[in-house]
């Protein structure tokens, strides 16, 4: 309203405008404003021209990301402006197949400073190159680049995705040497990746030596221990609590989940109490841990009520509960919840399809299973990958199908793993079917020939006293 009433308008109020919108996250109207100022003859600034491209960023417009380039160019902002540069490499590396113009961009700005590295160092990092995120950072490191802790933090994060404990260890000590190690977002990283690289052993060790905690730590350290050794998250949990820290969603979330890999009811109903009590109870990633939750104690009722009272339900909460109803045997109730799913708009994607796959194969539903994965690639277009078709190789393997699962298995459209043949070998083993047998078992054999858990399957089958499969020495 003030805005329109203006009788005389300046780069200042136009730059004001944008960055408003932006900061609202309405980037469509930031993208009109500037083109409004445009064709009113105002001449923009370095200011502008930052806030517009972060509006380039948002809408992923690489060609108005080009447009505001060509403009930073005539203007002669381009090369003179810090901001205007990072916030290019910004756009370039964010709307960009590759990273080679945000590369150019960085290359060219002659007085660096820690948000350019920052920024080419997440650009690597954010499109899954780790190792160029590293390079980056380890070219900073070389050139004496300005530094800053969300550097170090896209590194580490960078290597927690390689799973590569060592470099994890070495970014580590470059954050003592450049003395950043009170920071605690970035010890909270090295945290998260010590867990990411299944190193509880450092994880738990940094977490004693992290002298100014927060939520965020405790939480990371509960996290990682609900899947490396769930028991521990119950302890961690009770010192967090005793130490008078307050969980939250997430908190209680991974504390849940480990309930439901341990199948401790008694546990996992407390924790409902607890959630309840502080009013988190309408948390739809928390609901859906519960639903998951008690699905794996047996408890498919308490399941099955949370879900029906879910004010809002997404494709996890749909999903988990179909698990719940294969896991305990009632097949027809997954079915329905996938047709249910489906007509309240949601979408299945690979995952649902391995759950109602999955519930139809416990169940004895073959030709049902075999409808829904006619109906996965004809009708939903989702391509089937190696666990659906060990899904369907299961479904049609526990009906005694064994035939038509190693003619599936033939016709796949990529080579099968070995998971998909252990399957096939479990059914021969169950119906007697020693021929398809003795070729499931012998392509098992070829793909792990040195692990004791292949020989142990394959004395098992061998029990069915199969003649001519020969074991290497």
């Amino acid at each position: 309203m003030l805005f329109d009433e203006m009788s005389h308008r300046d780069v200042v109020t136009w730059t004001a405008m944008i960055t408003g919108y932006n900061s609202c996250n309405h980037h469509g109207r930031a993208w009109s404003m500037f083109c409004e100022m445009l064709r009113y003859g105002t001449r923009s600034n370095e200011f502008t021209l930052s806030a517009v491209l972060k509006t380039c960023k948002g809408l992923s417009a690489l060609l108005c990301g080009k447009l505001v380039h060509g403009l930073a160019i005539k203007n002669g902002t381009q090369g003179s402006c810090i901001y205007v540069d990072n916030a290019l490499m910004d756009v370039y590396a964010t709307c960009c197949s590759s990273m080679d113009s945000a590369r150019m961009v960085f290359e060219s700005i002659l007085n660096k400073n820690a948000v350019s590295w920052t920024t080419l160092i997440t650009g690597y990092t954010h499109r899954g190159d780790a190792y160029g995120g590293l390079r980056a950072f380890r070219q900073m490191l070389l050139e004496e680049g300005e530094l800053c802790p969300f550097s170090f933090s896209i590194a580490v994060r960078a290597c927690a995705s390689t799973g590569l404990v060592n470099l994890g260890k070495q970014v580590h000590a470059a954050v003592i040497n450049h003395g950043f190690e009170s920071n605690l977002p970035v010890m909270n990283s090295i945290l998260d990746m010590y867990f990411k690289s299944c190193s509880a052993c450092e994880a738990k060790q940094l977490f004693f030596e992290i002298s100014q905690k927060d939520t965020i730590t405790w939480n990371t350290l509960i996290a990682g221990f609900e899947t490396l050794d769930p028991k521990q998250s119950f302890c961690i949990f009770s010192q967090m609590v005793s130490e008078g820290f307050s969980p939250d969603c997430f908190t209680f979330t991974s504390v849940v989940g480990a309930c439901g890999k341990l199948a401790f009811l008694y546990c996992g109903q407390q924790l409902h109490g607890g959630i309840f009590r502080r009013g988190l109870n309408n948390n739809l990633v928390l609901s859906n841990a519960l639903i998951d939750m008690y699905g794996k104690c047996g408890n498919i009722t308490d399941s099955h009520k949370i879900f029906s009272q879910m004010p809002c339900k997404n494709v996890v909460s749909w999903t988990s509960m179909m698990i719940g109803y294969g896991a305990h045997g009632h097949g027809k109730e997954a079915t329905k919840l996938f047709n249910e799913m489906v007509r309240s708009g949601i979408k299945p994607n690979t995952i649902v399809f391995m759950a109602v796959l999955s519930a139809c194969s416990h169940a004895g539903l073959v030709d049902e299973g075999l409808r829904y994965f006619r109906l996965m690639t004809r009708f939903y277009n989702v391509a089937p990958n190696q666990e659906i078709y060990g899904c369907v190789v299961d479904l049609l393997g526990r009906a005694g199908r064994v035939k038509e699962a190693y003619q599936l298995i033939e016709n796949m459209p990529f080579k099968p793993d070995e998971s998909i043949w252990v399957v096939l070998l479990g059914a021969c083993k169950a119906h007697k079917q020693r021929s398809i047998g003795k070729l499931a078992a012998s392509r098992v054999l070829e793909m792990k020939p040195n692990e004791a858990g292949t020989y142990a399957l394959l004395s098992n089958f061998l029990l069915l006293k199969v003649t001519g499969l020969v074991l290497p020495t």
